[in-house]
């Protein structure tokens, strides 16, 4: 498990390699404190993924002080641990009652606490099972998927922008501000979960959970691009760099997971359900109590010679076994099956082509020329390993070996903000770094 830290970025695998992921939070350039947390928690052995899958949560925090920062951290810790303790639910229910739950907490904890009050924060949580993907989320935090040169975005945004675009009523002469978002976490002691899926895995899959320190300054296809061409780490890291070098007005928080092996398939797998608990049925201890007196009743009056008496209590308490039985099937359910194509929720709700690779080079030698450009003049860096990267950047970009470029520009970009950081620690009195 994984919970926020500051600039680290956590790459592994899991068993039989099966799924590579990274993970990698980062305060950008204009922040004080990181007000994002992180949860990565892939499964420890095939079992445990087959009976709860992969978790993966990125959450983005609101409010003064700390308060931002502790509702994002209330937030995955709570929506991992309940998720994983609600066993007897199946898991799009359990994922769905998790965060309803840990609405509650964190909307408690704020109201007990004025430095906290009406803290809130976003919340995006992903599931892969050997039935699919499963997405749960609340504001406009995201999960998008990469198959085939096509990034799609799972999640709907709960923004103003995304409700106006939806009611036809938005007019894109008019100034929208993008960061109002219309459900949180947090706030209100009500909240509406929308979860999505399960949509089936392919081997090759690549997901993407990033709140929008990414998203607002890196577009879709350029995200999509560099998914395609980097290993997750590297992507990440690519992708953290770039919103950075862009302004980094907000903190950038970053989950890559590829399913890499064929053990992604689930065809042999029953369907998910919801509405109906998995877990063993259990009978009304009510009910236990009649039958264990009616069961008593019948022998004591059988040993003193009252047979009727005893034949009545001994009926009673066979029926009250038919009726434990008849609750306990009730109590589990059926449910509703997730078979044959069914699925929750709408999504994709966007469905993008990549850049090129060589449109993706262009635009990262474009990044490097200009920086070389503007920051130079700067005698706190040392432009050394920025500069040889780039320059191999470039030769392999005008080769037309254009992954190659990609990955020499994220070298780059890389030795470049490990520098910034490195004089902005030196220069503790001071929060932002123009390059």
């Amino acid at each position: 498990m994984a919970f926020r830290t500051d600039q680290n970025a956590a790459t592994e695998s899991t068993w039989d390699d099966n799924l590579q992921r990274a993970a990698l939070t980062d305060v950008g350039m204009r922040r004080l404190n990181n007000q994002d947390s992180f949860c990565a928690m892939p499964a420890r052995d095939r079992q445990s993924w087959e009976q709860r899958g992969h978790f993966f949560m990125v959450a983005d925090g609101m409010g003064a002080h700390a308060a931002g920062e502790l509702a994002s951290k209330l937030a995955v810790e709570g929506v991992s641990h309940l998720y994983f303790k609600y066993t007897d639910l199946s898991p799009p229910d359990a994922l769905q009652r998790a965060v309803v739950e840990t609405n509650s907490e964190i909307h408690r904890r704020g109201q007990a606490n004025a430095d906290f009050f009406n803290m809130g924060t976003t919340a995006s949580a992903l599931l892969l099972l050997p039935q699919g993907a499963l997405a749960a989320h609340i504001g406009d935090s995201r999960v998008y998927r990469l198959r085939n040169g096509r990034v799609q975005q799972l999640t709907r945004d709960h923004s103003l922008v995304w409700e106006l675009r939806e009611q036809a009523a938005a007019n894109s002469e008019l100034s929208i501000p993008k960061n109002v978002i219309t459900r949180s976490l947090g706030p209100n002691p009500v909240v509406q979960v929308d979860v999505e899926g399960p949509l089936p895995l392919e081997t090759g899959d690549t997901f993407l959970l990033c709140t929008d320190g990414l998203t607002g300054r890196v577009t879709d296809e350029e995200l999509g691009a560099i998914l395609e061409l980097l290993p997750p780490a590297e992507a990440a890291q690519m992708l953290t760099d770039m919103a950075n070098l862009r302004g980094g007005p907000d903190n950038i928080t970053v989950i890559v997971a590829k399913a890499a092996g064929k053990e992604q398939d689930g065809d042999d797998m029953r369907p998910l359900t919801i509405g109906r608990r998995q877990g063993p049925a259990t009978v009304q201890p009510a009910i236990w109590v009649c039958f264990g007196v009616c069961l008593l009743g019948a022998l004591v009056l059988s040993i003193t010679g009252n047979w009727l008496p005893a034949l009545l209590s001994a009926c009673g308490a066979g029926l009250s076994l038919v009726l434990g039985q008849l609750a306990r099937s009730r109590h589990r359910g059926s449910g509703v099956s997730l078979g044959g194509g069914r699925r929750l929720g709408q999504g994709p709700y966007t469905d993008t082509a990549c850049s090129t690779g060589a449109q993706v080079a262009s635009t990262l030698g474009d990044m490097a020329r200009e920086l070389r450009s503007n920051g130079q003049q700067n005698a706190g860096l040392d432009w050394s390993e920025f500069n040889a990267a780039a320059d191999a950047g470039e030769e392999c970009e005008r080769s037309g070996k254009h992954a190659e470029a990609v990955r020499h520009y994220a070298r780059a970009f890389r030795s470049l903000m490990q520098r910034v950081r490195d004089l902005q620690n030196k220069r503790a009195d001071d929060s932002t770094l123009d390059i």
